[in-house]
């Protein structure tokens, strides 16, 4: 099966097709670094004529407001149109969980439109919301510019690999669209600035962690359970404490946990690699049961 990676270059694209292709899919990766831009369309068509599956995983390089909506909104506009044509038969989508939630923020409104517009399009699709990977985590206190102090809200986060996340697109990419969305996220629910400080303290971040319930998430203040998932999501196996291990084991700066940098064209690129873990069968969320990747119904 051809299957095209939009963003096939960043962090989750990048292990997305490397899964396939194990699996034995014909996976081609879609990125500026290829040759295909998704605002300009330059080399879209190309990519896409004959797939049967396209999965968009790309990421905006700015997050300011305007810019991040027309980022999704161009981009997944002029994708779904080359896919009509093409008559794709499976869009499958990465998006955030609490979306819906969050839409206080520029950059959850732009992820809202991306998932109206694969919502309303003529072709069969399904979106996987993924809560935040632990590569990401360093992120938020790199964004504070604060010498000696990173506020950081309580609020309930439950991160995953960003391996699982690839696992799970890759499943889901395989298996009979769902129409519709699933969740996934990590084993274990954490306070958002718990994690901060453990990710800093593992980075030699020697600025205090202050927790701050008004303290912004790209923008919005966050309710307790806001980037949490809801009943019926699909939980990981991937345990924080092995994703720091890993990362300093493998980090060529001794001491330090490896950059995840974000190209210029906005498909999001990462400099390590890690043990790739699977989902387990079933698991709980705070809200209820959760289910496997494996559940899905695949196609032969």
């Amino acid at each position: 099966m051809k299957i095209v990676v939009i963003g096939g270059s960043g962090l989750v694209g990048a292990k997305l097709v490397d899964n396939l292709r194990h699996r034995g899919h014909d996976a081609l990766p879609a990125s500026p670094h290829f040759g295909v831009n998704t605002i300009t369309g330059k080399g879209l068509a190309a990519a896409i004529a004959g797939a049967q599956v396209i999965v968009d995983v790309t990421n905006s390089p700015s997050f300011e407001d305007a810019a991040v909506m027309e980022f999704f909104r161009t981009s997944c506009r002029n994708l779904i149109a080359v896919a009509e044509a093409a008559h794709v038969r499976h869009h499958v989508a990465l998006s955030v969980v609490g979306t819906d939630r969050l839409l206080e923020s520029g950059y959850f409104r732009a992820k809202m439109v991306q998932e109206d517009l694969v919502n309303a399009s003529r072709i069969p699709h399904t979106i996987l919301r993924s809560t935040q990977f632990f590569e990401f985590m360093p992120r938020i206190a790199q964004s504070d510019v604060s010498e000696d102090a990173v506020r950081v809200s309580p609020a309930l986060v439950q991160p995953i690999a960003s391996d699982e996340v690839a696992a799970a697109l890759a499943d889901i990419a395989t298996a009979s669209p769902r129409n519709g969305m699933i969740e996934h996220a990590g084993p274990d629910v954490f306070h958002l600035d718990d994690v901060v400080r453990r990710v800093m303290e593992a980075d030699r971040d020697a600025r205090k962690v202050i927790t701050d319930p008004h303290a912004r998430y790209f923008g919005a203040q966050l309710r307790d359970d806001a980037l949490i998932p809801d009943e019926g999501a699909i939980i990981g196996v991937g345990r924080l404490e092995d994703w720091l291990k890993d990362s300093l084991l493998s980090s060529s700066t001794e001491g330090r946990l490896p950059a995840t940098r974000y190209d210029t064209e906005g498909y999001r690129e990462h400099e390590d690699s890690a043990i790739a873990r699977f989902g387990k069968q079933g698991g709980d969320t705070p809200r209820g049961r959760g289910v496997s990747p494996r559940e899905l119904t695949v196609e032969r």
